[in-house]
């Protein structure tokens, strides 16, 4: 991301020497700290800002904060937010729900700061890990550029991935497997540039056990590294591309089929492609005898092209050129043939996957383009308008509400839920509003209200305001009258919120726990999901 506008006279290696006596102001190791800074302060400020304003949820802060309770303690990652609304059966940890061992790395953070927030200081630290790495891989494309020249590229590429609109979005949804996933994604694409395939190899296993699907993304740049192989002679190359084309799709099959099982979990539970298959067995037959499906099923919703365009547009088309871009082909073709409609917006977690894979495919290209007699201006122009644009982009996606006051407050029914939380006493067992969860994780054994009574201490609901996962607000007022005809009591309300306590042992109809026998349930997506690209 070049901001040079005079081609030189002679060859890259030698070009513009006068240029490379100047002495910068900072040093590239204080710019990296600076940027990283930038990078850290920005996701961490969002995710407060969730946090002050109850929009952050037991789906999904309260799930990982219970788990990381249990990696501090040195036991499994169990979560009964997930488990009892999803009706897993007991000995079910998170780790039957995603693949991910690598988040216990985290776990350290709790013996600091005992608190839902400390994940929302280990992600944004997560993130900002990427900023020197991504300088490392500007510092690559733009190797035979003069120093002057990969410096201010390495400051635009570093300006482009800390203000990116996929970690801001991220961070807006609390905590999440892509806070380890950017990082090391990075780390792996830079160490296989520099050619230190030991170290990349390090990465892509980390990265195979951040989440199951990612052996996808280490088999996809496997094919990659063979491909760049085949034109440099890089016999170290080819042998690590062929390890992690063959090793990567296999460890996201073992942990589909096997790890996850093994710790409670159901083989084909997110299995969201009915259109290709009843399983990957049946879709994988289906697709080779149709695949035309592929194309189909990739874009039969409005937003699934909306998303594409997107993706590649805020960075003007530039990944389509780089080989790397293939490394995002896995990750977004289980998106787009998801029937699942949560997975065709942007204003999730998803993207912050995809983001090192696209950003260091256009920064490969700008510096090949740099490289090119002619295109050097083109490569600066394009620069600037990436950094530009995807500033922009980010603006409305976590930037523009860190400057609204308004945005740092809980709205009355949020108030009233902090409110109530504290009236509940330390160990009592409850079923609260999602938005509630996280504030009674550290204290309580706090479970998610929804449609199946559980029968707790204590229920935290609103009668007036639609939670996750009611479909109307007219479902949680019934609710309440059921609880308060068995056996509940109402002992504080405020602005719709209403805490209810049990006096008596009479059953509950349609109370139930989940058992041994229990068979995992998906939710009901509401019909007002997948029309939006930029909501949740």
């Amino acid at each position: 991301m070049s901001t040079q506008t005079q081609a030189p006279t002679t060859g890259p290696a030698t070009a513009d020497t006068s240029r490379d006596r100047r002495v910068p102001v900072l040093s590239s190791r204080t710019r990296a700290v600076l940027f990283s800074l930038l990078c850290f302060t920005l996701c961490f400020a969002i995710g407060l800002q969730g946090w002050t304003s109850v929009q952050l949820g037991g789906f999904d802060l309260g799930i990982f904060d219970q788990g990381m309770r249990g990696y501090a303690h040195f036991q499994l990652p169990v979560s009964i937010v997930k488990s009892y609304h999803h009706e897993f059966p007991p000995g079910f940890s998170l780790l039957g729900d995603h693949f991910s061992p690598v988040l216990a790395l985290a776990a350290p953070v709790y013996w600091i700061w005992n608190d839902p927030r400390a994940l929302l200081l280990a992600q944004a630290l997560l993130f900002a890990a990427g900023v020197p790495v991504v300088r490392r891989i500007t510092a690559h494309a733009f190797a035979a550029a003069p120093a002057a020249v990969r410096l201010r590229a390495a400051d635009l590429a570093s300006l482009v991935f800390a203000l990116g609109w996929p970690l801001t979005a991220s961070a807006r949804g609390g905590f999440h497997e892509g806070a380890f996933a950017v990082p090391l994604t990075l780390l792996m694409l830079e160490r296989g540039l520099a050619r230190r395939y030991g170290t990349a190899a390090v990465a892509a296993l980390l990265l195979c056990c951040t989440k199951e699907d990612l052996g996808l993304l280490v088999g996809a740049y496997g094919l990659v590294l063979l491909l760049r192989a085949r034109r440099t002679a890089d016999r170290a190359g080819h042998r690590t591309g062929l390890v992690f084309l063959l090793l990567g799709p296999t460890l996201s099959m073992a942990a589909v089929s096997w790890l996850i099982p093994a710790m409670g979990g159901q083989p084909g539970y997110y299995w969201n492609y009915q259109e290709l298959g009843p399983n990957m067995g049946g879709a994988a037959t289906h697709v080779l005898t149709h695949p035309w499906l592929l194309l189909t099923g990739a874009f039969n919703a409005p937003l699934k092209p909306l998303l594409v365009l997107w993706l590649f547009g805020t960075l003007f088309l530039l990944p389509l050129r780089s080989l790397t871009t293939l490394c995002a082909v896995p990750l977004l073709a289980e998106r787009l043939l998801s029937t699942n409609p949560n997975h065709w917006s942007i204003a999730r977690h998803y993207d912050a996957f995809l983001w090192p894979v696209l950003l260091t495919a256009s920064i490969e290209v700008l510096g090949r383009l740099y490289r090119q007699e002619g295109s050097r201006r083109l490569a600066q122009r394009l620069g600037l308008a990436t950094v530009a644009f995807t500033v922009a982009a980010a603006v409305p996606l976590g930037l523009f509400q860190l400057v609204v006051p308004t945005w740092w407050q809980a709205g009355t029914s949020g108030a009233a839920l902090v409110q109530a939380t504290r009236l509940i006493p330390t160990g009592a067992t409850v079923e609260a509003d999602n938005q509630a969860v996280p504030r009674l994780t550290s204290r309580t054994k706090v479970v998610l209200v929804d449609r199946t009574p559980r029968g707790m201490d204590y229920v935290l609901i609103r009668a007036n305001h639609r939670s996750f996962p009611f479909a109307t607000d007219t479902e949680q007022a019934a609710r309440i009258q059921l609880l308060l005809t068995h056996g509940y009591q109402q002992i504080w309300t405020k602005d719709g919120v209403v805490l209810l306590h049990r006096v008596g042992d009479e059953p509950i109809p349609g109370e139930h726990v989940p058992g041994p026998d229990s068979q995992p349930v998906q939710d009901v997506v509401p019909s007002d999901v997948g029309h939006n690209l930029f909501r949740g």
